[in-house]
Formats: C-alpha cells, sequence, structure tokens
C-alpha cells in the first residue's frame, strides 16, 4: 500500500512533529470536519516506524485535548504497518471552527493555511450556512421606506417566470413571504432590495486608455438592488460596440461582448458582494477590456474553475438577496452564474477572466483586437454616427463634453499622436459631421451632424 497525503490524511516522520500534526488535525477538520495522521511515515510515503512507549498514545490524546478548541476527542490507535509500529489518529467534528493553539488554519491540498481575520469570518459564515450574515440583520428601516414600485416588478417578474405564485397586495406581505420584515423593520437585505436609500453604491467609469489616467465618463448609482442591476446593465451596453450583422434577411445588431455574460456578472457581484466592506461595486470599461468588481473575495477554499466546471457548490455569502435574485429570475440556478458567463463568452469568442483580487473579486472581459478600428453601427443604443470608425466616434463624443478640447488632449484620449487626430479630424469635417467656430486659438468646435 503506498501512503500519500491529501486534504484529510497528514504523515509525519514521528511524535517530534506533534505540533505541527495537531495544526494539520484543525485544518483537516475545518475543511472537511474530520482528518488523519499517520506517525512512523515520512511525508514521500516511506514507513520508518514509530518508538511507541507506555505513554505516547495517552501523550498524544492530552496534547490533542489541550491545543485543539473546541475539543475533539480522538480515535489514537497503534498498528503494524509494513512489518513497523506507527500509530494512527482519526479526529472528527461538525459544530464548530477550530483553532490549534489559539490560531486558525485550513487544509489546502497537502498544506495548512493560516486564516486572515476576514478568511476566519467567512469560514464561520459558512459553517453556519451563512444564517447569521449581514443580510439577516435588522436594519433601522421601516415599511414606509420601501419602493412599492420595486416590490410590485418583483412580484411581476416571478410570477411570469413561474417561481412566484401569489399576486401583489401590499408591500408587506411580499417582504414578509420572502422573510425580509421583523416586526416593524426591515431586515438589511429587505433595505438593499427594496429601498431607494438602500446603502448600496455602484461606481461605473469608462477610460480613455488601458489605465485609470484620463476616464471619460464616470458615474455613481444608488437605489435599490433589483434598479442597480438594470441600470449597470444599460450602462455596459451604452458603452461597447456593435457591429451589424447583415448576412440574413434581417439586420442583426451584435455587441463586442456578450450582453447576457456582462450581465450575469453584474448580478453576480451584486449577490455576493461583502456589505461589511466599505469599497464599493465597480464597472471599469477600459479601450482593451471591462473589468467588473465585487468588493466580496471569493471563497479562498475554492477556485473559479470549480463552478465553471460545474463541480463546485453553491455557498451565496448573502442568501436572503440570493433567493429574491432567484426567485425574480435574476438567478436562472445556484451557482451556476460563471458557468454561463464563461460559455457566453466562449460562445462569441471573446476572452473571459476570473481572478480572486486582494480586497474581492473579479470579472475581465477582454475586448476583442482592432476595436477601435472597426465601424460602429451604434453606440450607447442611440442610432447616431453610422458608418464612423470607432475613433471618429469619439472625436465626437468628446466634442459635444468638451468643444474646446485640443488636439494633444485628443491625442491622449485615443491613444495617436495629434497628426493622425487631425487626420480624422478633416475626414469629419469633410462628411459635414463637425465644423471650427473662430480661430485655432480661442475657438472650438461644434458637431452639426447626429
Amino acid at each position: 500500500m503506498k501512503f500519500t497525503e491529501s486534504e484529510i490524511v497528514e504523515l509525519k516522520s514521528s511524535t517530534s512533529e506533534l505540533k505541527e500534526a495537531i495544526v494539520s488535525l484543525s485544518a483537516m477538520l475545518n475543511k472537511h470536519s474530520k482528518g488523519m495522521v499517520y506517525f512512523g511515515i515520512n511525508d514521500v510515503g516511506n514507513v520508518l516506524g514509530q518508538q511507541i512507549g507506555k505513554s505516547t498514545l495517552k501523550d498524544i490524546s492530552k496534547a490533542i485535548s489541550d491545543w485543539i478548541e473546541p475539543k475533539v476527542y480522538p480515535d489514537i490507535q497503534s498498528k503494524k504497518i509494513q512489518g513497523k509500529d506507527c500509530i494512527v489518529v482519526k479526529v472528527s467534528g461538525h459544530d464548530a471552527v477550530y483553532s490549534a493553539r489559539g490560531r486558525y488554519y485550513l487544509r489546502m491540498g497537502e498544506e495548512d493555511k493560516k486564516l486572515s481575520v476576514d478568511e476566519l469570518r467567512h469560514l464561520v459564515e459558512k459553517k453556519n450556512n451563512y444564517a447569521y450574515s449581514w443580510g439577516a440583520e435588522l436594519s433601522d428601516f421601516s415599511l414606509s421606506k420601501v419602493s412599492v414600485a420595486t416590490a410590485k416588478k418583483f412580484v411581476e417578474k416571478g410570477r411570469k417566470a413561474g417561481r412566484i405564485e401569489y399576486a401583489y397586495d401590499s408591500a408587506r406581505n411580499v417582504l414578509n413571504k420572502i422573510h425580509l420584515i421583523k416586526g416593524k423593520r426591515l431586515l438589511n437585505a429587505g433595505r438593499a432590495l427594496f429601498c431607494e436609500d438602500s446603502g448600496v453604491e455602484v461606481q461605473a467609469a469608462v477610460f480613455a486608455g488601458k489605465d485609470k489616467t484620463t476616464f471619460v465618463d464616470i458615474q455613481s448609482f444608488r437605489g435599490p438592488l433589483f434598479g442597480l442591476i438594470e441600470r449597470c446593465e444599460v450602462y455596459a451596453k451604452e458603452h461597447i460596440n456593435w457591429r451589424a450583422d447583415l448576412s440574413g434577411s434581417t439586420r442583426v445588431e451584435i455587441p463586442e461582448v456578450p450582453v447576457r455574460a456582462m450581465k450575469e456578472a453584474i448580478i453576480n457581484s451584486l449577490c455576493h458582494r461583502d456589505f461589511y466592506n466599505p469599497k464599493t461595486n465597480e464597472i471599469a470599461i477600459y479601450r482593451d477590456r471591462i473589468e467588473i468588481y465585487n468588493p466580496g473575495q471569493f471563497p479562498f477554499d475554492h477556485d473559479p474553475d470549480e463552478f465553471i466546471a460545474g463541480h463546485g457548490k453553491s455557498y451565496p455569502r448573502n442568501p436572503l438577496i440570493a433567493e429574491a435574485f432567484y426567485l425574480a429570475k435574476d438567478i436562472e440556478r445556484w451557482g451556476s452564474g460563471l458557468r454561463r458567463i464563461k460559455e457566453e463568452c466562449d460562445a462569441a469568442g471573446v476572452k473571459v477572466a476570473f481572478e480572486k483580487v486582494s480586497t474581492g473579486f473579479q470579472v475581465t472581459f477582454y475586448r476583442p483586437e482592432g476595436v477601435m478600428d472597426q465601424v460602429v453601427v451604434r453606440k450607447g443604443g442611440q442610432k447616431r454616427w453610422s458608418g464612423l470608425t470607432k475613433k471618429q466616434t469619439i472625436v465626437l463624443e468628446q466634442i459635444e463634453k468638451k468643444p474646446e478640447i485640443s488636439r494633444k488632449e485628443l491625442a491622449h484620449i485615443l491613444g495617436i499622436n495629434p497628426s493622425a487626430v487631425q487626420k480624422h479630424i478633416q475626414g469629419l469635417k469633410d462628411k459635414g459631421y463637425m465644423r471650427r467656430i473662430g480661430p485655432d486659438k480661442g475657438g472650438h468646435w461644434e458637431v452639426v451632424k447626429g
């Protein structure tokens, strides 16, 4: 028999490594609610044997009792393995988060990871199935703060999806049915979902280049989460490029990045954000990519690839919010969001990345190469400036915002030299889209077409 280490098995050459073994036991308890340590087998699986005295097993039991909190009761046995004396220690426990000598660890593969404060909080929430999450806490808001229009729309969407059977009669009854009100006060999740003063903010911006040096547009959205989904989706759609497919009998407009994938990422970011984190959700649109950031760390004991492959178990940080999104069919199925984003992007030939960052989680959509030179048939949902290149469209947009803008400023925004800007300006003037009012110094541009 070949012995190997795993997430529930640790190998130790001898009891001289007892302290490290106890750390491993606590880490395995926190990850899998069970664990096993062999003494007398080294970490590559070679059986060395272990000297066993009269008090050896008792000493191991006492050390585990002294150093692991809360208490666990190990099964400790001496065994002959390949003719040599070894010791096998087994533990199990389901009711708590376990510490070893006052510190907390989690088994990650064959390693024991020491947990940060945020990681420990997440583990405690997970162990309690998020029953004591932010959303379940009482807010200071009464029923009078609820947006009736939002509550009515929620019921309408749920009935249309076949996930809600009741009709709207009052905001109180709706929130009672989905457990978002206690007495006269809303739970935090109820406030976030249904109040205009939700306490939730999303910052959205369009940047001229590939970093945050120069922004073209910046906005801040506040309101109920259901409304934020719609506003963020509209913002993203307004600031990406669309092309026309004329191969069929009807004209079809195709976005450079799948809209359904972006919406799924937006919903995911709002549903799984950490409301204890003071940072805001963000949508950042750069020349080469779109980033959707969520101030809520991805489960540190899991990897996004597990969920993309369909193997990850859903752990909603905000179960009350997730349930409301599900009833309204903003969430299709539990734990399937990342997979649907990946499938949509693969079908469209768009590269997407899922990244665990230090303060949260980020989905990045990479805009197709050469997009700045493609013909734009629709920008921002408006039928404007058909047939112009992306650069020409940006020139007109910038002139509308700042008529006195200089060629140098336009060059910086477009990422080209001033002489190239002049060619675009001349082309737009020749086509009648813009004109110069006044002299080069002291004058300004004017958009005259579109």
